[in-house]
């Protein structure tokens, strides 16, 4: 089984969180880290490069933090451009047929505050959605995904309780 681990953060000199989850992903067979920023900080992506790298993998990880609800902008550009259609969907765009979709996010809030009482007042699933659709739509197999919650806070233990589970999560895969 090949595991593409798509890194997105704009800012990782600032992330326990992301980097406990890449540390504990770094030595897992058959893993490649992907780290979009450091690869296209002016957001001008290699599309071939990327798909060539989709059709390899088995399984895809995303792993970014939430940003206002939703994804860092590169992600965002990077499913604008990659998944095109004839790749990703369309009559001829089979590439991505039975490949799984893995969403791992780190927030800064506590679990309560995506409550429909909490501060947020939405359920992490929800801001989800976008991405389960398109996974949905590109033939992809959605993976509940796994949120590390009050990443801000937490610490190293936590941090590493959290990449060690995905870590198991991804080995029950194979």
């Amino acid at each position: 089984m090949t595991i593409l681990i798509q890194f997105i953060h704009p800012y990782p000199e600032r992330s326990r969180a992301n980097h406990a989850v890449l540390d504990a992903l770094r030595d897992l067979p058959g893993a490649r880290v992907n780290d979009l920023y450091a690869l296209y900080p002016n957001f001008y992506i290699d599309i071939q490069r990327e798909q060539a790298l989709l059709m390899e993998a088995d399984v895809v990880l995303f792993q970014h933090p939430f940003y206002w609800y939703g994804c860092p902008a590169l992600l965002k550009e990077w499913i604008d451009v990659v998944l095109e259609q004839d790749f990703a969907y369309g009559a001829k765009g089979l590439a991505l047929r039975g490949k799984r979709w893995l969403h791992s996010v780190t927030t800064g809030m506590p679990a309560t505050a995506y409550a429909p009482d909490g501060i947020n007042g939405i359920a992490v699933a929800d801001l989800l959605k976008p991405f389960e659709l398109t996974a949905r739509f590109c033939g992809m197999t959605w993976l509940e995904p796994m949120v590390f919650h009050g990443a801000y806070a937490a610490d190293e233990a936590q941090m590493a309780r959290h990449g060690r589970a995905l870590r198991r999560r991804l080995e029950t895969l194979a």
